[in-house]
C-alpha cells in the first residue's frame, strides 16, 4: 500500500530563540503541530496525521526529551522508509539573548541542572549541533521580534509546493558581523564606497543615487552576472538534496549603500527570470 503524500517539519533548535513562536505561525498556516513528542511515535504520528486528511505536519523537537533525544536519527530512518523527507527548521540566537529572555520569564533551562544558566546553554548547543549542521533553514532570531520571525516562517512555509525553492537574499554589513543563518555570504567590498561621497554618505543603497553609483561600476555589473551564473549551477543543485530554503547573505562594511544595492539589483534580475526572491536588508537601520 502506498503511503499518502505528506510533508513533515521538525521545528527545532534553542530554548529561547523562539521555536514556540515558529509552531504557532505554521498552525496559522494550516499546518498541524504538534508539541515535544518524542522521536519514537513521530512515525505512528505521521500514519495518524496522513489517515485524518493532513498533508502537512509539524513536530516540535527539542532537548526536553532528554532520554530519548538520541532516537531522532533513527526515527527520520523510519520516515525516509514511508517515502518522506523530513526538514529541519533550526531556530538559534545568541547566548546573550537566551540569557535575557530566559531570565525575562523566570523559568531555568531544561539542561541547566545545578549549574549556572549559560552551563545549560552549552549542553545545549552541544546536544543540537548535530541537528543544526543539517537543518534545511536556520533562522537567527538574535535581532528579530516575533513578527519578523513569523514573515520569516511564513515565506518559507506558507507553500505546499515541497518542490519549490525559497531564496532569501540579505544585505548585511561585516562590521557588524556574519549572519549565521546563511547559506552563501557574498563580498562586495571591493566596489568603491558611496560612503566617501558627501552627498551619498546620508543616502543608502535603496536611493536611486546610490544605486546609479554603485551599479555604474563595471566591476558590478561583472560580479552580477557571475553570481547569476554561479545561481544557476547551485540552486538546482539544492532542490535535488532536498534543500527547499537557501539565504545568500550580500555584505560590505556597514550594509548601507553597497550591499543594499546589489542585493536589490541581483534580487531584480532574479524575478525576471522567475525566482521566488524574498530581500532582507538586515544592517540598514544601524549606524
Amino acid at each position: 500500500m502506498t503511503e499518502p503524500a505528506i510533508r513533515f517539519l521538525a521545528i527545532t533548535g534553542m530554548s529561547g530563540a523562539g521555536r514556540r513562536s515558529a509552531a504557532h505561525t505554521l498552525e496559522d498556516l494550516g499546518w498541524y503541530v504538534a508539541d515535544n513528542l518524542p522521536p519514537t511515535m513521530l512515525p505512528a504520528f505521521v500514519d495518524t496525521a496522513a489517515a485524518a486528511g493532513y498533508d502537512r505536519v509539524a513536530v516540535v523537537l527539542d532537548v526536553r526529551t532528554r532520554a530519548e533525544f538520541d532516537d531522532i536519527p533513527a526515527a527520520f530512518d523510519a520516515l525516509q522508509a514511508k517515502g518522506i523527507l523530513p526538514q529541519i527548521l533550526f531556530i538559534e540566537a545568541s547566548d546573550a539573548v537566551i540569557v535575557r529572555r530566559q531570565e525575562s520569564v523566570r523559568r531555568p533551562h531544561p539542561l541547566q541542572g545545578d549549574g549556572a544558566l549559560l552551563d545549560g546553554i552549552r549542553r545545549e548547543r552541544e546536544m543540537l549541533a548535530t541537528l543544526r549542521a543539517a537543518a534545511d533553514m536556520v533562522v537567527d532570531t538574535s535581532d528579530l521580534n516575533v513578527h519578523q520571525l513569523a514573515n520569516k516562517v511564513a515565506y518559507a512555509f506558507n507553500s505546499s509546493d515541497d518542490r519549490e525553492l525559497k531564496l532569501t537574499l540579505m544585505s548585511f554589513g561585516f562590521k557588524n558581523g556574519l549572519p549565521i543563518d546563511a547559506d552563501m555570504v557574498l563580498d562586495v567590498r571591493f566596489l568603491p564606497n558611496p560612503h566617501w561621497v558627501p552627498e551619498l554618505r546620508p543616502q543608502t543603497g535603496l536611493s536611486q543615487a546610490v544605486s546609479r553609483y554603485v551599479l555604474g561600476q563595471d566591476a558590478a555589473q561583472a560580479w552580477l552576472d557571475g553570481v547569476i551564473e554561479t545561481l544557476h549551477a547551485v540552486l538546482p543543485g539544492y532542490v535535488q538534496e532536498g534543500k527547499r530554503h537557501a539565504t545568500v547573505a550580500i555584505g560590505c562594511t556597514g550594509g548601507k549603500h553597497r550591499s543594499t544595492a546589489m542585493t536589490e539589483e541581483l534580487a531584480s534580475r532574479l524575478r525576471d527570470e522567475g525566482v521566488a526572491v524574498h530581500v532582507e536588508h538586515r544592517d540598514l537601520g544601524l549606524e
